[in-house]
């Protein structure tokens, strides 16, 4: 089981904060959500405006919510550990298509 415990905290390790989602002022909304879905995210948008998705200029990413679920995993010296596991990432972009 070391295995399942190693892959299990490099997996709670490697997560996306709204720190690191900017803005993509530069691309569009469609590669901007699609990254996000990617990276595991169930991705909410929020727009203002009637244009096509591929017209939309991405203004805003955030409200980051995780759901998560305890694990227990078998230790290391026959011992078991509660581990905290991401069941669950949902994030909104918010988009302005009134161009």
């Amino acid at each position: 089981m070391r295995i399942a415990l190693t892959v299990v905290i490099a997996s709670a390790a490697i997560g996306v904060s709204a720190g690191t989602a900017a803005p993509a002022h530069a691309e569009s909304a469609n590669l901007t959500i699609d990254q996000l879905e990617a990276q595991g995210f169930d991705v909410r948008v929020s727009r203002l405006g009637s244009a096509p998705l591929d017209e939309c200029e991405v203004t805003d990413i955030g409200n980051v919510q995780e759901q998560k679920r305890l694990v227990n995993v078998e230790g290391f010296n026959d011992r078991n550990a509660i581990v905290p596991i991401v069941v669950k990432r949902t994030i909104t972009v918010t988009l302005d298509c009134s161009r």
